[in-house]
């Protein structure tokens, strides 16, 4: 083993594992890796101890995690935080794959390069991009200026048909109808094909920007009927 491999495995990247999962990759049984830091602040996100924690677990003790699940589980989720900070995100997908895993990966877009490779070289399976805002509200949501970036992420998951799904957390006091609307058009007008998922914001006491539980009433029969809509949480 390479020096260079020695010390990939022995960073601790990861800040917990959640061992068994029906519900976080599509068909198939699974387990979460969530990677420690992120990029943004969203106010909502109820991972704050993930986000400004530190990696906990190895890459070699996850690896040595699958090793032991390969007759119990068929997948991996790559969560976080934002796990495609991870420098060595490319190799560790190869040694995911390796065991013969299935491979999803949670997203917020902000490396299209990464995402690239990943898909050119088949180890990923399936991805799950958070559309975190339209690009008038997106600094103000993410904390993060480049919306452009997010875009390009978007961009070629749709030009290369690889399966994915675009989904948005909705917080009615931070995202209204009309928000909802434009994310819906700019998807339609991009060319995307699938399922539009949002996700209903679950109100924590510990949220990365100290949320309040949502006010507004949020009227789903004012969203246009582009794209299919499947709610998750509601």
């Amino acid at each position: 083993m390479s020096n260079l491999l020695k010390n990939v495995l022995a960073d601790k990247a990861i800040h917990s594992i959640t061992k068994f999962t029906t519900l976080d990759f599509p068909d198939h049984l699974a387990s979460i890796f969530w990677f420690a830091k992120c990029n943004m602040a969203c106010p909502y996100c109820y991972n704050p101890q993930i986000v400004r924690g530190k990696g906990e677990i190895s890459l070699a003790s996850a690896l040595e995690f699958l090793e032991s699940r390969k007759d119990r589980l068929e997948g991996v989720v790559l969560s976080g935080g934002e796990c495609t900070l991870y420098p060595h995100l490319e190799s560790f997908c190869e040694a995911i794959k390796r065991l013969g895993y299935k491979i999803k990966i949670d997203t917020n877009g902000t490396n299209p390069a990464l995402l690239k490779r990943l898909i050119e070289r088949t180890l990923v399976d399936y991805i799950a991009l958070d559309y975190k805002a339209p690009k008038k509200h997106y600094t103000r949501i993410t904390h993060h200026p480049h919306f452009e970036v997010f875009e390009e992420s978007l961009h070629y998951l749709i030009q290369s048909h690889f399966p994915f799904e675009a989904r948005t957390t909705l917080h009615s006091d931070l995202l209204s109808e009309n928000d909802i609307n434009a994310i819906i058009e700019d998807l339609h007008v991009k060319g995307y094909q699938g399922i539009y998922y949002l996700q209903k914001y679950l109100h924590v006491n510990e949220t990365l920007g100290v949320t309040k539980e949502q006010q507004n009433q949020f009227e789903m029969s004012k969203l246009t009927p582009l794209l299919p809509i499947e709610l998750r949480n509601f």
